[in-house]
């Protein structure tokens, strides 16, 4: 089993990491727009000075040591055999749902040799779990609440003896249950009589969503013909969400699930068409005769994308359409059907974090996690009304959508992918907006946005309204020339956090000051094994703990930004980080402390709050030894984490 985790997470890696953007990295001289830097330094005036003058010029040295970081910090851990979390003195973690936990209220007992049925998989927590967000019930807040829990998608272990081909397909039992172990998990938590958080169950309010889960669709797609399938003619109804990763959440109470590496699903056998359909070329389907990794289509025709002009529709031609959306659930209302915001645009989505200002406008921050491709917004035509419900469930199908390019000279602007405007027209391809949107990579790429390293997470400073974002490696950049000043490593194998901050503090504004937040990786002056100075392109800025490839964000209401991480431990350039973690930063003197080591093969990944923030969870995803029971012998299992504090108190204090 060991072996086959390793083999699986390597070729999975690989797959989720491939450059798909074809086109040329912009040289500085097309970044920059001379004739607009005036205009824009003038826009933004004394508060992008300030910005800039405790930023880009104080990234030498910590300014003082943090009074926001209150915790001591906890050693890398390099143990090859360690299978357990580590959290500082004064704190306690204890494992608080599981793959396999019950969820619905019929659900069965999870079986230790893994031989749940399918039928039991949708009843069961799913796998590899990743963002969540905690929505708390208004009469008792800091008390009670739901916690929703995306399942990105599967490991080997899923299955007695891993997965499985029989005469070169996939079994359907086996396909059916990785379909119900993806998706989300919605479930009711409460302190006890004793102040200890809880699971509920049964609840009402328990819910599982998978790959089997019917969805409605919203915005300018909703019913497109570039929607419909031989299943579904009206294209108003998507069966399922799929590779759920990162997420966010509305000011109105739904949860934002967003679907990542859902191209790794696919199959389109005829070569011709694959290379000359954008929608499947620039995301990545695969050709051949197996797609990638999971080879549903042997078993699911839904994943067979190859056209078939004797069925309505071309077959399941439009199904990888289908997927690639923000998809808002409401986790109060078990009844309510998940939709598919398609106003967000198609790519694969880390995440949709939201900002809102003091006059309703609101912006949904994202990444799209791929080598080479971009970071985006979408902005709501309409502002956020307090209480007025059923009209802001509206607002998330009228909207711009927005792509980043990050000027050399610290400017930045947003470019709006708009039919009509900057040569997004019929004759580029682009007839109508609906194909701007599902086309949203190759819309950027004709902007000239600026390609990332791996965007990953985004964060939103709760006062100041700073955005951050993790760029998590790109060791296929290229050559000098292909860098850029928001990626200036050629073989990046530690990754970056940038930040900037919008003209006016507006998140609607289209102009922004940016800088490097920090490089990850070693500490300045470190030295390896062997005694020689560790290679440039290994050293980072970081002022405190070190670490690798950031992937997780989020601040606290403090101002903390938590940071999480996901590498390969077993990686050479790795090892001398340890196990995965999670840490903590002041955004102020930059200083970075480690808060959390995790079991051997894993990610750290999701992160969430009580309302008090004396209560975090955070997730475990692909344990490789047997987390988390930790006796050298169980199945692992992706587990939630509940973190707190001995004496009660706010986690990070």
């Amino acid at each position: 089993m060991k072996q086959d985790f390793r083999d699986f997470h390597a070729a999975l890696a690989a797959l989720d990491d491939q450059s798909i953007n074809p086109g040329r990295q912009p040289s500085l001289s097309d970044l920059v727009d001379h004739s607009r830097r005036g205009l824009l330094k003038g826009s933004l005036g004394l508060a992008g000075m300030a910005f800039l003058g405790g930023g880009l010029s104080a990234c030498g040295a910590v300014a003082a040591r943090s009074r926001l970081l209150g915790f001591e910090s906890v050693p890398a851990q390099l143990d090859p055999a360690f299978d357990s979390v580590q959290v500082p003195p004064g704190y306690r973690a204890r494992v608080f749902f599981s793959w396999g936990d019950r969820v619905e209220t019929d659900a069965p007992q999870w079986k230790a040799d893994a031989s749940d049925d399918w039928q039991a998989q949708l009843l069961q927590a799913g796998d590899n779990h990743d963002g969540m967000h905690f929505f708390p019930f208004t009469d008792a807040p800091t008390e009670h609440g739901l916690l929703a829990i995306n399942h990105e998608y599967v490991n080997p272990p899923l299955h007695p003896d891993g997965m499985s081909l029989v005469d070169g397909r996939r079994p359907l039992a086996e396909v059916r249950k990785e379909q119900a172990a993806h998706g989300v998990s919605i479930i009711e938590v409460r302190k006890d009589a004793s102040g200890q958080w809880q699971r509920v169950h049964p609840s009402r309010y328990n819910r599982r969503i998978s790959t089997l889960t019917p969805m409605a669709v919203g915005g300018p797609l909703a019913g497109h013909e570039l929607l419909r399938t031989a299943a579904d003619p009206s294209g108003t109804r998507i069966i399922g969400t799929l590779n759920n990763c990162s997420s966010g959440f509305t000011p109105w109470g739904t949860y934002l699930t967003c679907e990542e590496n859902w191209h790794n699903y696919f199959l389109n056998r005829d070569a011709e068409d694959l290379a000359a359909r954008t929608a499947h070329a620039r995301y990545g389907v695969a050709g051949g005769e197996r797609s990638k990794l999971y080879g549903w289509e042997s078993a699911d025709e839904r994943f067979d994308a190859t056209p078939d002009a004797s069925l309505p529709h071309g077959g399941y031609v439009n199904e990888p359409n289908r997927f690639g959306w923000v998809v808002e659930i409401d986790p109060f209302d078990p009844q309510a059907q998940p939709v598919k915001r398609t106003a967000f645009g198609r790519y694969c989505r880390e995440c949709a974090v939201l900002s809102l200002g003091e006059d309703g406008r609101m912006a949904f921050y994202s990444g799209d996690d791929s080598r080479g491709e971009y970071i985006y917004k979408f902005v709501p035509s309409g502002r956020y009304v307090p209480g007025a419900d059923q009209q802001n469930r509206q607002l998330l199908d009228d909207g711009t959508l927005y792509v980043a390019r990050f000027d050399a000279d610290g400017s930045g602007r947003w470019l709006a992918l708009v039919h009509g405007q900057n040569g997004l027209t019929a004759e580029h391809g682009f007839p109508s907006q609906a194909e701007v949107l599902l086309n949203a990579r190759a819309a950027a790429d004709r902007l000239g946005a600026t390609p990332m390293d791996r965007p990953e997470w985004v964060a939103v400073h709760p006062r100041t309204r700073e955005v951050y974002v993790t760029l998590t490696n790109n060791d296929q950049r290229g050559d000098k020339a292909a860098v850029d000043k928001a990626n200036p490593r050629p073989q990046n194998l530690h990754g970056q956090i940038l930040r900037w901050r919008e003209a006016g503090g507006d998140p609607a504004a289209t102009r922004f000051e940016w800088e490097i937040f920090l490089l990850a990786g070693e500490r300045k002056g470190a030295r390896g094994a062997d005694g020689k100075p560790v290679p440039a392109h290994l050293t980072g800025t970081i002022e405190g703990d070190a670490f690798s490839s950031p992937d997780g964000l989020a601040f606290d209401a403090d101002g903390r930004l938590w940071i999480q991480t996901d590498y390969g431990d077993d990686e050479p350039a790795m090892q001398v980080m340890g196990t995965n973690q999670l840490l903590c930063a002041d955004p102020g003197t930059r200083e970075v402390r480690r808060f959390l080591v995790g079991p051997r093969g894993c990610e750290i990944t999701g992160i969430t709050w009580s309302p008090d923030y004396r209560a975090m969870w955070i997730n475990v995803q692909h344990p490789e030894l047997s987390f988390p029971a930790s006796d050298g012998q169980s199945r692992p299992r992706s587990s939630t984490v509940l973190i707190t504090r001995d004496d009660g108190g706010v986690i990070g204090t």
